[in-house]
C-alpha cells in the first residue's frame, strides 16, 4: 500500500497536518491519512489518549511511531474521548494497512461542531497534496 498515488476518501474532513475525521452525529472517528501513514512507512507503536480525555481541535492528543520517525497526531476538533481504538496496541500496522477503516484511532464526541468549519473537504485536501507531490 506504501506505493502509488495517495487515497483521500469523499465525505471525511482533513487537517492540513494529515489527520481525518469522519463525523456520525456528534461523534467524530479520527485517524491519520493515507498520505501520513506512507510518510511514516512501517508504524510499530500508537500512543493514544484513554476515555474520557478532553481533545482540543488542532493539539496533540497522542504519537505514532515508525521504524523512521516519532510523529505528534493532533486533533481535528475539540471533545471528550468515547472510545479508543485498542486493535492498534497489538496491531499498530493496521495503520498503515486501512489508515481509514480498522486503523482508525479514536472517538471523540464533538462540542464545537463549528470547528468543522476550519477543515479541509476532499476536494480541499487532494488540492493540498497536489501542492506537496
Amino acid at each position: 500500500m506504501n506505493a502509488g498515488k495517495t487515497i483521500v476518501k469523499d465525505g471525511l474532513f482533513y487537517t492540513e497536518e494529515h489527520e481525518w475525521a469522519r463525523i456520525e452525529g456528534d461523534i467524530a472517528v479520527i485517524g491519520i491519512t493515507d498520505h501520513a501513514q506512507k510518510e511514516l512507512r512501517n508504524v510499530v507503536f500508537v500512543e493514544l489518549p484513554v476515555t474520557g480525555d478532553k481533545l482540543i481541535a488542532h493539539k496533540d492528543f497522542g504519537y505514532v511511531e515508525s521504524t523512521k520517525a516519532v510523529n505528534s497526531i493532533l486533533s481535528p476538533v475539540s471533545g471528550e474521548v468515547i472510545e479508543v481504538n485498542s486493535e492498534l496496541e497489538e496491531s499498530p500496522e493496521l495503520v498503515n494497512t486501512d489508515p481509514y477503516g480498522e486503523g482508525w484511532m479514536v472517538k471523540v464526541r464533538i462540542t464545537n461542531k463549528d470547528e468543522l468549519k476550519q477543515l479541509l473537504d476532499a476536494k480541499g485536501y487532494s488540492e493540498l497534496m497536489e501542492k506537496l507531490a
